[in-house]
């Protein structure tokens, strides 16, 4: 059964929503699901706006007939080329061979290396920076968005109802359930933790990129904006669009403090936890912990890019850093994580080094501000170490807390 949705009396929702894959990409959690979207304009000429995963083929290349009602498919716009959103490409080619494919010279490229030269048979259109193509009564525009989050990146903007379909771009994790807008969810208090931790560990690394397309942006009339994933925007657009500018100039999102830790038998734990205790008790809100050995990198690597000032406290381990801790490390400075302000702690029963390391870590990033001395345990806190803690919660609120 087909479950397609009219955004307009011309545009329909063929996407569909995937809650089976426990991990995005392999690698992120998605307890809510995703959802895979795809938009069809119905003109005198129809136009297919990317695919969907090969996890949705079913329900998606239904949708997609159902909204086509017999019509031909005379074009397929390939805005983005991973195959999340074109593993079902050769599909629709398949079931509509007269398509009209229409993408970047990149994307064509990587279509042979998915799909190989067969799809060379197809016809084909490249486009690049301000070519447009005409449907009848709607136009379509294409600008390259490159690296946001591949080189082929292009958004397509409808320039008769001002619509900008804008690939990976403003895309969230979470499945749909009927609802398609933001506007009937309740974003801000059940979205927005998925919509960052989204946009940080899959688009956040390249922050310059996420900006020239936030200027092309600001340069159009936009109406609705309907994303590869998640809900399609057509209220309320320029607070999620503030939310993309914050994060992609790496400034904290809040002014509060997260407490990560790593440690194996509970004692850095409790002075971590104890940091946070006399913070609170000197008025700072928005205390956060998490245990690295627990959490996910990608919600830890969020709520990094979320907060002004965090706590990284780490048990030696093989004369190193703890390991959830060390790949928490690795995965922010792979996410060119910076500008915000750190304490940290470090345990070791016989020869502490994990701060000292954590420090060159954090040194070879842009403008983060180690705050105070680095707290030294030697196995468990020690009472007279109450006033170091003590320091070390003045220092970051000193630091703007």
């Amino acid at each position: 059964m087909h479950n397609i949705q009219h955004i307009t009396p011309d545009l329909v929702y063929v996407g569909a929503s995937d809650r089976r894959t426990a991990l995005f990409e392999n690698v992120y959690p998605i307890p809510r699901g995703v959802s895979y979207n795809s938009y069809l304009l119905l003109d005198e000429k129809t136009a297919l706006l990317d695919t969907a995963d090969a996890a949705v083929a079913s329900q998606f290349l239904e949708n997609v007939a159902a909204a086509l009602a017999g019509r031909q498919l005379d074009y397929l716009i390939v805005n983005h080329m991973e195959p999340d959103h074109a593993a079902t490409l050769a599909d629709v080619l398949l079931r509509y061979p007269h398509a009209t494919l229409v993408c970047t010279a990149k994307a064509a490229q990587m279509m042979v290396q998915f799909f190989g030269s067969n799809i060379s048979a197809h016809q084909l259109i490249t486009v690049k920076e301000g070519d447009t193509l005409a449907l009848g009564r709607h136009t379509l525009a294409f600008a390259m968005a490159p690296m946001v989050h591949w080189p082929e990146v292009m958004v397509t903007y409808d320039t008769t109802d001002h619509i900008l379909f804008s690939a990976d771009a403003f895309g969230t994790f979470g499945a749909l359930s009927g609802n398609l807008y933001a506007d009937e969810l309740n974003f801000a208090g059940e979205w927005l933790n998925d919509a960052r931790r989204y946009f940080i560990n899959i688009v956040g690394k390249y922050g310059v990129q996420v900006q020239a397309l936030l200027k092309k942006a600001a340069a159009l009339d936009i109406k609705m904006i309907c994303p590869l994933h998640g809900p399609v925007w057509r209220e309320n657009i320029e607070w999620f669009v503030a939310k993309h500018d914050l994060w992609s100039r790496y400034e904290p999102e809040d002014k509060a403090v997260v407490i990560i830790y790593g440690s194996i038998y509970g004692h850095t734990e409790a002075a971590a936890l104890r940091l946070g205790t006399l913070l609170a008790g000197r008025g700072v809100r928005n205390i956060k912990a998490y245990d690295a050995s627990r959490t996910h990198a990608s919600k830890l690597v969020a709520e990094c890019f979320r907060a002004s000032h965090i706590v990284l406290a780490s048990s030696t381990y093989n004369n190193g850093i703890f390991t959830p801790m060390e790949n928490l490390l690795a995965d922010l400075k792979a996410h060119c994580w910076q500008n915000r302000t750190v304490a940290l702690i470090e345990n070791g029963t016989w020869a502490p080094q994990s701060g000292k390391l954590m420090r060159a870590e954090l040194e070879q990033m842009k403008d983060i501000r180690i705050v105070g001395d680095t707290l030294t345990l030697k196995s468990a806190i020690q009472p007279d170490q109450e006033a170091q803690l003590a320091a070390l919660a003045d220092a970051l609120i000193a630091q703007g807390l």
